[in-house]
């Protein structure tokens, strides 16, 4: 039996922790995921460019240094922002960047341009005769969009969505370096106190292999239900 020397609750409090991050990184990316995606199929240019803007910065910068200029960087330019509501319109304010939030948004930012890639090569996949044909029947727009095109394009991308999350996963572990009490920054600390860095670590690699295999059984029934009707999966 490993003795954590007390250290347990707090590492499975880091782990809920790290699964709430992972969750709501996770929609945020979705939803960025999507925009982007019906921006870079845009005919109009100027969302293409900013679409394709996004996807360039974050996919060519480091996710590091992406969360260090996120927390500190906003921080700074929050500080710049309030001082001037002070000095000019003598409104006194303060807004302190939660590690959390910061957590939240720059991984949601940064698989939202993998997001975006993966939803417009699902969206390119759907089969324009379907599309024709729900025409054909006088489908709306929008009631093609979610009986036709969303659930034909989801059974396209849910391979490259579950990657994306696996690797998202693994991310989380970067919030440690803003001082976000996960279960990697419980681990980290418990072993500079007891010096066994090994007893620590391999219970947090136990836990993030448990959330993969919980996450990869969900993706594989959400692939089969929408692979109803197809056969096997392509």
């Amino acid at each position: 039996m490993i003795d954590l020397h007390g250290y347990g609750p707090r590492l499975l409090e880091g782990a809920l922790v790290t699964i709430e991050l992972g969750v709501l990184s996770l929609i945020l990316a979705i939803i960025l995921g999507l925009l982007t995606a019906s921006a870079k199929m845009s005919r109009n240019r100027l969302l293409h460019g900013i679409g394709t803007l996004y996807t360039t910065i974050i996919r060519g910068v480091p996710d590091l240094v992406l969360m260090l200029l996120l927390f500190y960087g906003g921080q700074i330019g929050i500080n710049q922002v309030t001082d001037l509501l002070y000095y000019q319109f003598d409104i006194d304010i303060f807004i302190n960047i939660n590690a959390f939030v910061a957590g939240v948004v720059t991984i949601g930012l940064i698989f939202g341009a993998y997001m975006g890639e993966t939803f417009r090569g699902a969206f390119l996949a759907v089969d324009n005769g379907q599309i024709e044909a729900a025409r054909a029947y006088g489908m709306t727009e929008r009631l093609m969009l979610r009986r036709i095109r969303f659930p034909l394009m989801m059974r396209h991308a849910l391979p490259g969505l579950s990657n994306n999350w696996m690797v998202m996963l693994k991310t989380t572990a970067l919030v440690s370096i803003i001082g976000l009490v996960d279960m990697v920054r419980v681990a980290e600390e418990a072993a500079k106190a007891t010096h066994e860095p090994f007893t620590f670590m391999v219970p947090v690699a136990i836990i993030y292999l448990l959330i993969a295999s919980v996450s990869e059984w969900f993706f594989s029934r959400l692939q089969k239900r929408y692979n109803v009707g197809f056969g096997e999966a392509e």
